[in-house]
Order: C-alpha cells, then structure tokens, then sequence
C-alpha cells in the first residue's frame, strides 16, 4: 500500500496527460429538499448524472488514486464521510471499472423507498454469478431479480419475517448460548480472549446451523468440528476474493485464471458441498413426518426447486454467520466503553428475567433499553457500512435525473456519524432512541437497508443478538483495556484492525 501511495503523483502525472472529459468536481449544498419532482418518474428539467460532483475520475482508475492517498479500500467509510461533507447529500465516484452514486441523506432514502418498483434490484455481485454460472448452480436471494426473487423470498418469508415465527426459535438461540457463556469462562486468560471475533463467528455458525439444519458442530466445545472450522474459514476466503473481483472484472480472473479466482471457486465448491450434504439429510429424515421443521416446512409448502432450496439455504447461511458475529462485536465493545449503559442494561436484564430463568423472546418485548443499545451501536457502527440499488428504470433523486442501471451505494455510516441527524452523534447515547420527543428520522438509521429488499434475516439477527446481550451482560462484566481499535473495511463489513481490547470479568 505504501508503495502505491508513494507512486500517486507520478500516475496522476501520466494521467493528467490523457485525461478527457474528467468529470467536473464541484461542491453542492448540503440542503436536500423533496418537493412534488419527487413524487414523478421523470423530471425534464433534472440535472443529468454526468453532472453530479464527486472526486476526480481519473481514465481508467476512477477515484482510486485518491482513495489510496486517503488510505485505500480498508479507509473508504472515512473517505466516504469526508465526500459527503465536500460535496454534499450525494456525489458520483468510479474505482476501477466499477462506477456508483453515492446517497447519504435521509430525505434521498424516502424517495427512492417511495419510487420503489415491484421487484427492486440490487448491485449485482458478478463473481458470485460467474462462480453459478461454471457450476450451474442456482442463484439465491442475493443475486436473484425480478418474479424469480420474489417467488424465492417469499417461500422464506413466513418463517423468517414473521415476528411469532421467529420468536419460536429462541429456544434453539438458546441453546447455543449456553454452550457460548461457558465457553467465554473456558478459553478466557484474566478476562481476555484471544481472537474474539472468531469465537462469535463459531456462535453464530452453531446458531443458524441450528436453525437451518437442526444441527450443531461442536465448535464451541472443547475438541472443535474440523469440518465446521473449514466451513467459517471457506466462508472468509470467499468473501475476502469476491471484493477484489468487484473493481477489476470477473471475466479477466476467469479468462486467466488467476488465484484469485481459484481460491474463490474452491471456497464456493467447499461451502456448497457441506450445505448440501445437511440439506439432503435434514429433508431425507423430515419429509415423511408431518412435524413443524424450518427447511422441511419451507420445501414442503413452495414450489422452490432443490437447486433454488441450495442456494438460498447456502446465502442465508452465510449471511447469517459473519455480519451477526460483527454485530456483537461492536455491541460487546461499545458497552465495554461505556459503563454507565452498561450498569443500566444490567439493571433492565435483572427486573425482567428471573435468575434461573434463560432470557425468552417474550422477556425481549419488555426491554426497551436492550433494543436501544443494540439500536445505537448499530448506528456507531454498522456491520455493513453501505447498501445497495442498482435502478431498474430511470429515478429522480433530489436535483437529478438518474438512468436506469445506475448503481446506488446507501452510506449507513456516514448517515449515522452525521451530527445533522444526530446529536452528540460521536457518543454512545441509547437513551436516544427513547425520548418521548424523538425526531430522529427513521430513514436516518437503515443498517439492514430499505424497502422490499431488506435484509431477509433481520428479525433473526436482531433476536439472536437481543438473547446474548442478555446471557453475557447478566454473566459478564465487559471491560475496556488498554487502547482503541482503529475501524477498518474488510470483504464489505466494518471491523477492528486489530484484536479488540475488552475483558471479561464474571459477575
């Protein structure tokens, strides 16, 4: 990285020689107004999308030289807030071959929610469908569009969006935080975990393999499952190549084979292959029964093909391991630097659950500081940092004309790191969302995204991270120890850039 920073004046050099047509970078207002051009399709008078400003576009490279000056992809959800404060509520930028609109107002995110097509599309993530493609595997709700992705979403939809649904898979959530709670006490040296992450990316692998596949792996006992490990170390190699083959094209890694491109067919071959293996085994033992089962009654009661089962299956178990585990880790983290929130989620644990008892999905109903913490770290820091949209026919939005096919990068982030729409919006404040007369706009907080094309497994997610707030805090001092992780991108979710430094002090 240092190497190509030093290299920057001289490619800016070369390039300044054969620029044409750069866009033109001016700065706009940051007053975002929707008036009755809003509620229309097409405003003749709209500006065009070549006059929307953003950083250089440099031929061939985009904004990327200036990216790596500011600290390259690893840095981009700061790069990404200074861009919206310098050229206001939405800019243009191009990395590579990949080129976006970049929203960051709550005002924006009310438009687009409220022009919204029967079947909106998202950014499509080519790897993953070259990857479909070879293998002639099935897409998932990931990379599905139009009448296929609503047929698929909604085959999931009642088990997975319903809140009595939902609610009755806290016994299994449970379950595996039991296993979690001793663990912690088990692999703790005074109070400190090594490698925390990959301790809450094994809780949430056992978590929604539970779910999915009645199944648990072990991880979290003594003697791991290798072939669980594998599983997680599949999943991270995927997503670490797929983030390379969204700015420089797929077709180049396939056509020469690059390793990239191998390390992410053979992480796809892996997690397939072990996602199959637990589908047809959980289906062969259920489908003579007539017992309530998540798969079983999902194939049962839809005319999803088995392909379509796997692939579905395979994204929602993905999706369900890394963001959740990342979730909790800034949730752990932001509790442990604030003790007083911490003292007053305690307190909140303690009236509602009874010592003996395990925390339930009717105990959550009754926690409303629970639900803001959870709420305010998620706004801190988002497991995603941005969402997308790629439009599906041509959009206004604010003062522009946006064409079909444009790609919309939604900036959580920034959105929730802006002081315009948060107060004290650097703090670590639960207590906001709680005000009687609260007037933070709801579009202003959206880290599971917006619209039809909500994330699928949120309800889930927001429940298996309500129960082990409860089990650790209840069991759990958290500490902050010596020093502040730095906040990092890697394969699209915000992390630490190093281990985080908490503690774990029993009760």
């Amino acid at each position: 990285m240092r190497a190509q920073i030093q290299k920057a004046p001289q490619i800016l050099e070369f390039l300044k020689k054969k620029s044409v047509g750069m866009q033109h970078c001016k700065t706009t207002s940051s007053v975002c107004v929707l008036d009755s051009k809003d509620a229309v399709q097409v405003a003749p008078c709209g500006h065009s999308l070549n006059s929307i400003p953003g950083p250089t576009n440099w031929p061939l490279v985009g904004s990327l030289v200036e990216l790596l000056r500011k600290g390259g992809l690893k840095r981009q959800h700061e790069a990404l807030i200074d861009y919206h404060k310098k050229y206001g509520k939405i800019f243009r930028m191009k990395l590579g071959s990949f080129e976006s609109v970049h929203i960051g107002a709550p005002c924006l995110l009310e438009a687009l929610y409220r022009k919204e097509s029967t079947y909106p599309q998202r950014l499509e993530i080519k790897p993953w469908k070259a990857y479909r493609d070879l293998r002639n595997e099935a897409y998932g709700l990931l990379i599905m569009e139009g009448e296929d992705w609503q047929r698929v979403r909604s085959a999931f939809q009642h088990k997975l969006m319903k809140p009595t649904e939902v609610m009755k898979l806290d016994g299994k959530i449970n379950q595996v935080l039991a296993d979690f709670v001793q663990r912690i006490g088990r692999v703790s040296d005074n109070g400190r975990i090594k490698d925390l992450y990959f301790e809450l990316n094994k809780w949430s692998f056992e978590t929604i393999s539970l779910v999915l596949y009645d199944k648990r792996f072990g991880l979290l006992h003594q003697d791991a499952n290798e072939e669980a490990i594998n599983f997680i170390t599949a999943v991270k190699t995927m997503m670490n190549t797929f983030g390379k083959m969204m700015v420089t094209p797929v077709e180049l890694h396939k056509s020469l084979n690059t390793k990239t491109w191998q390390d992410h067919t053979a992480a796809w071959d892996h997690i397939f292959s072990t996602a199959k293996l637990y589908i047809d085994k959980r289906l062969k033992r259920k489908m003579t029964k007539s017992t309530d089962d998540f798969l079983c009654d999902i194939y049962r009661h839809s005319n999803l093909s088995k392909k379509e089962l796997y692939a579905a299956t395979t994204e929602l178990q993905i999706g369900g391991v890394e963001t959740t585990a990342n979730s909790m880790l800034w949730a752990i983290f932001n509790l442990s630097r604030n003790p007083c929130a911490q003292a007053k989620l305690l307190h909140e644990i303690r009236e509602v659950i009874p010592v003996n008892q395990a925390p339930s999905a009717e105990h959550i109903k009754r926690m409303p500081y629970l639900k803001a913490c959870l709420k305010e770290s998620m706004r801190l820091s988002p497991s995603v940092p941005f969402t997308s949209r790629t439009l599906d026919k041509e959009t206004v939005l604010g003062d522009y004309v946006l064409p079909k096919g444009t790609v919309l990068m939604i900036n959580s982030h920034a959105l929730g790191a802006n002081e315009e729409y948060f107060d004290d919006g650097k703090k670590f404040k639960p207590e906001r969302w709680l005000q009687r007369n609260n007037t933070i706009n709801p579009f202003a907080h959206v880290p599971f995204g917006i619209g039809k094309r909500m994330c699928i497994g949120r309800r889930l997610a927001e429940l298996e991270l309500q129960l082990a707030l409860c089990w650790v805090i209840r069991e759990f001092e958290i500490v902050a120890t010596d020093h502040e992780p730095v906040e990092a991108i890697h394969s699209g979710m915000l992390v630490p850039s190093r281990e985080l430094p908490v503690a774990f002090i029993r009760r």
